[in-house]
């Protein structure tokens, strides 16, 4: 090999070395390579940059803002109370967890699905008296199976669409690794249910929600003609909440106050409820339910922008021995009160009526400026947003999901490009106000991108320096065992340099290697292009394996040993069926 060769190699080397035990992100040790290449000169600029103008880097950022609309209308929160339901088994349970979100992942990206699913599994589960370890980690798994189901379920897709076009000049199909991804979807699933009840132990979450000390008192209002109008308590799904339950129920001046779960909800019911701060922002999001204080109504159309924040009334405010009414709360401070907490006390009143005291917790919705203006303010101590807690926008679920199912089927009657499509998609999102300006921008994950980007500069020097042809070539060796051989090795690579780094930054830099080995053998490049490609998301032997796996580690309690007893075996069954199923599809 050349000296640019070995230098690339050791560089390569270096990073691998750095992502596994430097203390500092991935996304800065692929740019320390790509920057140090460029400084010896076996990159040049355009080539050292080129990833930042890649079509699959750019379409994976329109996603993300597709992705951030579709979560911030409520639209899974949605299916999840249509779908899921009380199960009356682990298997059932399992099933309901994986089923639907895998189906989902297939058009959405994997990383918001489980960002979302987590805490309406761990809640449900609590609800359920299920171990949340035996739910967290299926759910995860199947919904990166279900993104090698399409073209747009996983970055990891469109990153090896857009390798696939520099080499062809034509991307992936939408639907292309389909008959490839539903087969793996369905053996793996198989899997899970026959043996998650065995190898998954019960474990019990690092932070549970019901620890929380801070209770608080909320009124909420069941919105005429919305959507829990003539349901039950129960069907509503009101009677289950984690760390809430229902004191009473106000309608047309009668006070019901034991509250049976087949009770009638109707119009303008306002409910009273005694719950954890966490349990409010559960209530803001559900459909049908909204803060019954007339001073958020008033806010109303700039809600969007809001989120829930927390203060304690300090001992010099001026609003002691006031109420919220008289004090005129919203007029002063440009934001509402909708919650009340005082060491645990049932507060008997609405919250308009509540006189404040000193040490009082209130839990307030106004704009991000309230924070600003009130953190070094003598009225109250403790000023602090609560963490996504901005009010769904269930009147925009419909045109978000319009726009994402155009998206889908533009992009699959080929009548425009996967990257056209979510451009397009990603702007509408913004113009119909599925999602704020603000929030678009903030849904960009940059070192997702970054470290896309910087994949992309060393794959490159990989095939500028001729390194891909001489690693196909010790890969492949004589060449006598034929491409079935060729390609269990790459996949098995492929496999271990996702568990290691990323799953990104597999594909980019085993990429030019398989196809270099289809090169070689003479043989069509495609069976290694989707082991690739299936290799580089499936990862699940270690929390490092997949982006996601390390979201479900903490809440659902998991240990090392959970990943590679559970993953582990899944690997290997994937592996095997990708091996026997890619040259059955893609005939070499």
């Amino acid at each position: 090999m050349s000296v640019s060769a070995w230098t690339t190699l050791a560089t390569i080397i270096a990073v691998v070395v750095g992502m596994i035990f430097a203390q500092q992100a991935a996304d800065l040790v692929m740019l320390a390579g790509v920057v140090f290449l460029l400084a010896v000169g076996i990159l040049d600029p355009k080539e050292a940059l080129g990833g930042m103008a890649n079509e699959g880097m750019i379409t994976v950022a329109a996603l993300f803002v597709v992705t951030a609309a579709v979560e911030r209308t409520g639209i899974i929160n949605m299916l999840v109370d249509r779908l899921m339901g009380r199960p009356k088994s682990l298997v059932a349970a399992q099933s309901r967890v994986m089923i639907p979100p895998a189906i989902v992942s297939a058009f959405m990206n994997n990383t918001p699905i489980v960002a979302m699913m987590t805490p309406v599994i761990r809640d449900w589960a609590r609800n359920n008296r299920i171990s949340v370890s035996k739910l967290l980690l299926p759910m995860n798994n199947a919904v990166v199976l279900g993104g090698l189901c399409t073209l747009i379920g996983t970055s990891t897709n469109v990153v090896v669409s857009g390798l696939y076009r520099e080499q062809t000049g034509a991307g992936l199909e939408m639907f292309a690794i389909t008959p490839l991804g539903v087969p793996l979807l369905v053996v793996g699933v198989i899997y899970m249910l026959i043996f998650g009840r065995r190898l998954l132990a019960d474990r019990k979450p690092v932070v549970s929600q019901q620890d929380d000390p801070r209770a608080y008192t909320v009124e909420m209002q069941v919105e005429p003609g919305g959507a829990l109008v003539g349901k039950t308590i129960e069907a509503a799904g009101l009677r289950h909440l984690p760390g809430m339950f229902v004191i009473e129920i106000n309608r047309g001046g009668e006070t019901l106050a034991a509250v049976a779960p087949t009770e009638h909800l109707q119009d303008g019911d306002q409910l009273v409820f005694a719950g954890t701060v966490e349990s409010v922002v559960d209530l803001q999001r559900i459909r049908g339910l909204v803060p019954a204080t007339d001073q958020v109504f008033k806010l109303s159309p700039t809600r969007a922008g809001h989120r829930l924040i927390e203060a304690v009334v300090s001992t010099s405010c001026w609003l002691i021995g006031k109420t919220i009414r008289d004090a005129k709360f919203r007029t002063v401070y440009n934001a509402a009160v909708i919650a009340v907490g005082r060491d645990g006390e049932r507060l008997n009143k609405k919250i308009g009526d509540i006189v404040l005291r000193p040490g009082d917790m209130l839990l307030i919705e106004g704009p991000p400026s309230f924070i600003e203006r009130q953190k070094n303010s003598r009225d109250f101590f403790l000023v602090s947003e609560v963490p996504e807690s901005h009010p769904p926008l269930h009147h925009k679920a419909w045109p978000a999901a319009l726009i994402l199912l155009a998206m889908v089927a533009v992009a699959s009657l080929e009548l425009m490009s996967m990257l056209h499509a979510a451009l397009i998609a990603a702007a509408l999102m913004v113009i119909v106000g599925c999602l704020p300006a603000s929030q678009a921008r903030r849904s960009l994950e940059w070192d997702t991108l970054l470290l896309i980007a910087a994949s992309f500069g060393l794959a490159k020097a990989l095939e500028k320096t001729g390194l891909a042809n001489h690693i196909a070539g010790l890969l492949l060796g004589s060449g006598d065992h034929g491409p079935w051989m060729a390609l269990a090795i790459l996949y098995l690579a492929t496999m271990l340099f996702t568990e290691l780094l990323s799953n990104n930054a597999a594909a980019v830099l085993l990429f030019p290697i398989a196809w270099a080995s289809a090169h070689r053998l003479g043989v069509n490049p495609m069976p290694f292009v989707m082991a690739i490609t299936v290799a580089a998301s499936c990862g699940f032997a270690t929390p490092m394996g997949y982006q996601t796996n390390m979201m479900v580690y903490g809440p659902g309690g998991y240990h090392l040993g959970d990943y590679l007893r559970f993953g582990g075996v899944l690997n290997l069954i994937v592996a095997a069926a990708t091996i026997a199923l890619a040259p059955l599809l893609w005939p070499f």
